[in-house]
């Protein structure tokens, strides 16, 4: 089960990766065009789609990676048992806000689809499309917030803090009271 999540992690920020480098093609498509006068049409409105692509599909890669910023100065101050049960609740939180944010943005992408809604800009993009990838990025995302929620309550050591490199999560892997 852990290589498939992480495997689903891994993919996403492959994919977010392949959004990134689509930016670039297309700014520099519209680059090379201007300077050829030749108009590229909604080559800002496609970069525009995948970066919110790019940034939704990488949150749950980050996340156990643990690249994600952490505040980890309260956590540093604290003993073993009291940081235990902050990140506890921090994990808790994390999760209810992602599964909430992935539910009512899954629910908004099926109604621009179910409305036919379509982009403003010279090609008519139906917006269910760029808006399947901010609404699986929220899906991983929960996805990862669980994963590492239940790994933390079988009291084993959550993979964000397993690669981060801050005093914080060495202190939570070695359950030192430091």
């Amino acid at each position: 089960m852990r290589r498939l999540l992480n495997g689903l992690y891994r993919g996403c920020g492959v994919l977010s990766a392949g959004f990134i480098v689509c930016i670039a093609l297309a700014i520099l498509a519209e680059i090379v065009g201007r300077m050829a006068g030749v108009l590229i049409p909604a080559a800002t409105e496609f970069a525009g789609y995948c970066l919110a692509s790019a940034i939704f599909l990488g949150l749950a890669y980050t996340l156990t990676s643990g690249e994600h910023i952490r505040v980890s100065i309260l956590l540093l101050r604290m003993p073993a048992r009291p940081r235990r049960a902050l990140e506890l609740f921090c994990l808790a939180l994390g999760t209810a806000l992602s599964i909430y944010f992935a539910w009512h943005f899954c629910a908004f992408a099926y109604e621009t689809f179910v409305f036919g809604e379509v982009g403003q800009g010279l090609i008519k993009t139906p917006l269910w499309i760029p808006q399947s990838g901010l609404a699986l990025g929220l899906v991983v995302l929960a996805i990862a917030f669980v994963d590492e929620l239940v790994v933390m309550l079988s009291g084993r050591t959550p993979q964000y803090a397993e690669r981060d490199g801050d005093e914080a999560a060495r202190a939570l892997r070695m359950g030192d009271e430091g």
